[in-house]
């Protein structure tokens, strides 16, 4: 009996360490000049295993700061950054912990980027590669994982 217990605790603690090293989550985004937390992003996987990625709240406190993606050029023109979906598809890679092939917004300057995530520090934080052509043109940001 104390035998199952201990594989059955040990089998959790994988599938929740497992768990971790996955983009899905709350993250906190950093402001690459000022290097403050920026907005809060959910990240979501559907069935099929694309991922989504929702801007939750602002972490600033700037009046000036536009509320709304004016510079975006697809359906999320002139909508709210709160509550828009910046980051769209992507997959994880055969064998790595890495997910590719999605598209990431940048609600200040409304381009669309290719888009790299990599989970790392045991899942604490998340590489958010954005890129144009090859991933070496392209610059990262470290998310910190809220939830």
């Amino acid at each position: 009996m104390i035998k199952s217990v201990m594989t059955l605790s040990l089998g959790l603690l994988s599938l929740a360490a497992h768990a971790q090293m996955s983009p899905v989550g709350l993250w906190r985004s950093i402001d690459d000049e000022t290097k403050q937390p920026k907005a809060e992003i959910r990240i979501s996987q559907n069935a099929s295993g694309g991922l989504s990625g929702v801007v939750e709240r602002s972490l600033q406190n700037n009046p000036n700061t536009e509320p709304n993606c004016n510079l975006c050029t697809d359906d999320r023109k002139d909508k709210p950054k709160i509550g828009m979906e910046i980051i769209r598809g992507g997959q994880q890679s055969d064998g790595k912990v890495v997910w590719e092939g999605g598209k990431i917004l940048d609600p200040e300057n409304g381009k669309n980027y290719s888009l790299r995530l990599t989970p790392i520090d045991g899942g604490k934080k998340l590489e958010v590669r954005g890129y144009i052509g090859a991933p070496m043109l392209g610059r990262t940001q470290t998310w910190i994982r809220v939830q």
